[in-house]
Parts: structure tokens; sequence; C-alpha cells
């Protein structure tokens, strides 16, 4: 399967994309190289195959999620570039 240069300007254009003539032939050779990619993959006998649902079989163990202070108020503070009492100091966001 190989495609032509009006189908990579649709398909620039369905993604809002702009190329020059250079590139319009680089994407033209790599989408027909990635097309020929996937030709051979259909050659191959995939009958006996299992579908996969996960790539490995590890499963994720998860912790519980339990709310607590590491450090204290004071702690915290400590690193804070410039504070006012018990408060971190940051640039005003909104005017």
């Amino acid at each position: 399967m190989s495609t032509d240069i009006q189908t990579i300007r649709k398909l620039a254009h369905l993604a809002r994309l702009e190329f020059n003539e250079e590139k319009e032939q680089e994407m033209l050779q790599d989408l027909n190289k990635i097309l020929n990619w996937v030709d051979q993959l259909r050659e191959l006998d995939t009958e006996q195959v299992e579908p996969l649902i996960h790539m490995t079989e590890e499963v994720n163990v998860m912790r519980n999620d339990i709310a607590r202070n590491q450090i204290t108020h004071e702690e915290g503070l400590l690193n804070a570039p410039r504070k006012d009492s018990d408060y971190f100091r940051v640039p005003k966001v909104l005017e």
C-alpha cells in the first residue's frame, strides 16, 4: 500500500499542519514506510495468538492513602525563600 502527495496534503489539512514541498516529500516517504511495515505485519499468522490486555503480568501494589503530617509547620517554613510569620510569601498572581 502506498499513498500519494494528495493524501499527505489532505491529512495535513485535517491535522491543521503546513508543510513545504521538501517536508511533504519527507512525510510521504515516512508514511509509506509505516504503511509497508503494517502490510508486513498483516502477513503474519496470528490465529493462535491471544490478545494482550496488559504488556506484563505485573500488578501494581497500592498502599492505603493515609493523610498525616510528616513535618511540622515550622519545619515546612524553614526552606521558604520568603515568609511572613506563619505563611509563605509568594508573588501576586491575580490583579
